[in-house]
């Protein structure tokens, strides 16, 4: 992952809030946090149990833990409301190009300047 990321490759994690705080504490300012929050508790079963991938028991645990998950929402450093996932991906997609952008991450950029400005 450290390797990925010194060569300027996204990294992506799908985790829970603890991992994250691991995450930001291990690599401080190359990390952007993204909080997905369901449009409602009740879509969020729905979806649980429309994949008919787990058990009763699984859902009634993952539903509990998502409560004390959407609670740590503010400490994230952006949040999106998936209603739609055409749109969520879409709005995933421009948080990355709009960090890609930011002066610190733009590697080369000074030397860029340097020479674009050498001749004025």
């Amino acid at each position: 992952v450290e390797d990925a990321m010194t060569q300027g490759r996204d990294t992506l994690f799908d985790i829970d809030w603890q991992g994250g705080q691991q995450i930001k504490q291990a690599m401080r300012g190359d990390v952007v946090s993204i909080f997905i929050l369901p449009p409602s508790i009740a879509e969020l079963e729905s979806r649980l149990r429309g994949r008919a991938q787990d058990s009763e028991q699984v859902i009634a645990q993952r539903m509990a833990k998502s409560q004390a998950e959407i609670s740590h929402w503010m400490e994230y450093d952006y949040v999106i409301v998936n209603e739609d996932l055409d749109l969520a991906n879409a709005e995933i997609e421009a948080i990355l190009r709009a960090e890609r952008l930011k002066r610190r991450r733009r590697v080369g950029l000074s030397d860029f300047v340097r020479a674009l400005t050498k001749g004025l």
